[in-house]
């Protein structure tokens, strides 16, 4: 692990450039290329050629954190929590970037952000050109981080954001946990008639198919290593479920995870959420998370299933009406052979593959 962050004042105050006689002082933003290492081509359609950063972020500078902050039509209070935000990290030892992304928002948001970013120093304003969703921006937020450390977040107030910095302590006090996640102890989203039982139940499948109790699966809130995460990042899906997909990947790769018990607060603003369609979206990611990783987990039960089933009805058979199979019963046993072997298959490609 790097040396630990620097501390003090200095830690946030921002670095000042020689200004030539004459020339009148002001925000002095520099620009600087996009990282294009870990950044695929389908999500570069996002990206503007270059982004305007503050000279804080030069690579001699670096901060220990970045805050990816995705935003879409939260003009009206995200300017509330850039002030959380950064009062949390300029009372903490850290050295921070605030990586704002206005995910083509149809409202003011991006002015606002572009007013803020003249007077926060540790502020980075990324605009996409089109909609990508929040896992888009997560992704490509995380791409782009300049820091160690990369804190998800959102901008619709509902998250403790203020201890956020007692998220980075963990990872930077003990190297055996990669991510640290922020567990909700309430429930104040929209349809929470629905949304309770149905996250109980996503969580109780995730939670059988990785052996790992996991407290809470899509908390928005979370802090990680950059460096472990960057193989993962490929597998986030655009939509909500992204939160879902970087749990599942650090834990079926035997990535420690802690999670710390937090408040959730009821939005500002209008929920981006649709229960049925996010729902299905969760249940299948988690589906498909864990055939990427363990597909033995997913095909064999039910294959073994059918072929206990099968062989139990045929000797059923057998008893009732001696040498007589009804096609049922050899279409049990059938199906389990198939389906068993389409899980080795899956296993011996998922071993076969390099990295993840």
């Amino acid at each position: 692990m790097s040396e630990h962050p620097s501390t003090g004042p200095a830690a946030t105050a921002p670095v000042t450039e020689q200004i030539p006689t004459g020339q009148i002082p002001g925000p002095a933003p520099v620009t600087e290329r996009l990282r294009t290492e870990h950044v695929h081509p389908a999500d570069a359609a996002y990206l503007p050629s270059t982004a305007a950063t503050p000279a804080s972020a030069h690579e001699a500078d670096k901060p220990y954190v970045t805050i990816v902050l995705p935003c879409y039509n939260e003009g009206e209070h995200v300017l509330q929590e850039i002030e959380r935000i950064t009062a949390a990290m300029n009372s903490s030892e850290f050295t921070y970037e605030l990586l704002c992304i206005d995910d083509a928002s149809t409202d003011n948001t991006l002015e606002v952000l572009e007013d803020a970013a003249t007077r926060y120093a540790n502020l980075r304003v990324m605009p996409f050109r089109r909609n990508g969703g929040s896992g888009t921006a997560r992704r490509i937020g995380t791409q782009q981080a300049h820091g160690e450390i990369v804190v998800w977040t959102d901008a619709d107030m509902t998250y403790e954001n203020e201890r956020i910095p007692e998220l980075v302590r963990i990872l930077r006090d003990d190297e055996s946990y990669d991510q640290v996640v922020g567990a909700r102890t309430t429930e104040e989203g929209t349809h929470k008639w629905a949304r309770v039982p149905a996250k109980w139940l996503i969580r109780k499948i995730a939670e059988k198919l990785t052996n790992q109790t996991i407290p809470d699966l899509n908390s928005g809130l979370r802090a990680f290593r950059r460096e472990v995460s960057l193989p993962y990042l490929r597998l986030l899906p655009p939509g909500f479920s992204c939160v879902t997909t970087i749990t599942l990947a650090f834990l079926s790769n035997q990535h420690d995870i802690k999670y710390v018990p937090t408040s959730y607060a009821k939005r500002a603003g209008v929920s981006k959420f649709h229960f049925v369609r996010d729902a299905y979206r969760y249940i299948l990611q988690v589906l498909r998370m864990v055939m990427y990783f363990d597909p033995l987990k997913v095909l064999m039960p039910p294959a073994l299933w059918l072929i206990v089933i099968g062989v139990v009805k045929g000797v059923v058979d057998m008893v009732r009406h001696p040498f007589y199979f009804p096609a049922s019963t050899v279409l049990l046993v059938v199906s389990g052979i198939l389906i068993g072997s389409l899980a080795l298959l899956s296993d011996l490609v998922v071993r076969s593959r390099p990295g993840v």
